[in-house]
């Protein structure tokens, strides 16, 4: 059986794998949150983003949306945020010939991509409203019924809620991701990246026409041969305490599929199973996912989703693919540096150097030589030859 797509699907997803990139470059310690969007929008799921303001949560989703292409809403909820300010307002010209309808041109119900920021401080009349159009992607109101193009809603938050109102909400957001401050060890990136002016990101080529055509594959993808490792995984997951309602361990197939599809695969394996610890419900109870699945997506890998990948299985496969595009696109921009140097660090910038170097030493604190994945061997004998005086 043959487990790959044909070539049209693979190069779908080679360019959303490679939009993500490009939304994700320039930004520190956020490219998980671009990669998770991506997944998402394959899965057809919806994405909760936890996490204190000033993270850059609301900047990584602008970007990967405009990498993506399609029509695109942001707002920024309140207790006071009408529900007009979303949905639309009333027709007049209708509402004269006695019908409640609503003008949606530019507001969520037509956007194929959105960015909901404090999603929980919503009214009763706009969570209401909002909670149809994430389940069944149908807008209704009045006498407006509209199928939404929706792709994808990233819902974002400073903390999770406690009214259990707002928790039945909450769970309608499959895949949660929990954004924390970038850590102690990359605050000189932090610094220099602040330093620098926003970088003016090409257009993207939009690629909803190509998200589409992965979703219907995704849809497609068979899940017979990875059901049993599956339902261990949940079972160990519940046993650890974790809550899993039957919903979400259902839905979850859809992250498992989107992850294969991405990967350029027809159908899913235990190496696809990195993405369960999204749908536990706290960032502790994520991590001790990650640690209870620990044998079983040890071999996980991901060719279009390198960091979540990594981030979320702590596997040597993963990490060994991340560092191999990392010191891929270092040795890329070494040699446009300095075409004729053959990308020697001699002829590249200073902190250039820095981060050729720290990715080699990244690699050898990794790996012992003898477990070097060809791939990443080959980078390796690349970056040895760059830093080389």
């Amino acid at each position: 059986m043959n487990d790959f797509w044909d070539a049209g699907l693979t190069a779908d997803a080679k360019r959303v794998g490679e939009a993500v990139a490009v939304a994700g470059a320039g930004t520190v310690d956020r490219e998980v949150l671009a990669e998770v969007v991506a997944l998402c929008a394959v899965a057809g799921e919806h994405l909760l983003v936890v996490g204190a303001p000033g993270t850059a949560k609301s900047e990584v989703v602008r970007r990967v949306a405009g990498q993506l292409g399609g029509r695109y809403f942001e707002y920024l909820l309140g207790r006071f945020t009408e529900p007009n300010e979303l949905f639309g307002s009333v027709d007049l010209a209708r509402l004269r010939e006695g019908r409640v309808e609503y003008e949606t041109g530019g507001m969520l119900p037509e956007a194929e991509i959105a960015f909901l920021d404090e999603v929980f401080l919503g009214s009763t009349a706009v969570l209401n409203t909002l909670l149809g159009l994430l389940n069944e992607r149908v807008f209704r109101r009045g006498a407006t019924v509209l199928a939404s193009p929706l792709r994808v809603c990233v819902g974002a938050a400073n903390g999770l809620p406690e009214d259990p109102a707002l928790e039945a909400f909450a769970d309608r957001f499959l895949a949660r991701l929990f954004v924390e401050p970038v850590p102690d060890d990359r605050l000189e990136d932090l610094l220099e990246a602040g330093r620098r002016p926003a970088p003016a990101l090409p257009e993207g080529p939009g690629l909803v026409g190509a998200l589409d055509r992965l979703a219907a594959a995704a849809r497609h993808c068979a899940l017979d041969r990875v059901t049993p490792e599956l339902a261990t995984a949940v079972r160990r997951l519940r046993a650890a305490g974790i809550p899993l309602s039957d919903r979400r361990v259902v839905r979850s197939q859809r992250l498992v599929a989107a992850a294969a599809t991405l990967d350029g695969r027809t159908s899913a394996a235990s190496r696809d199973l990195w993405v369960l610890p999204l749908i536990a419900p706290t960032a502790d109870a994520q991590a001790l996912a990650r640690n209870t699945l620990a044998d079983l997506v040890g071999d996980a890998a991901n060719a279009g989703l390198v960091y979540a990948a990594e981030e979320l299985s702590r596997g040597p496969r993963a990490r060994a693919a991340r560092l191999a595009r990392v010191g891929a696109g270092l040795l890329a921009e070494a040699a446009a540096a300095d075409p004729e140097s053959g990308a020697t660090a001699g002829s590249a910038t200073a902190d250039l150097r820095l981060r050729l170097e720290a990715t080699l030493r990244e690699i050898d604190a990794s790996f012992e030589p003898a477990d070097l994945p060809e791939e990443l061997a080959a980078v390796r004998t690349r970056l040895v030859e760059a830093v080389r005086p």
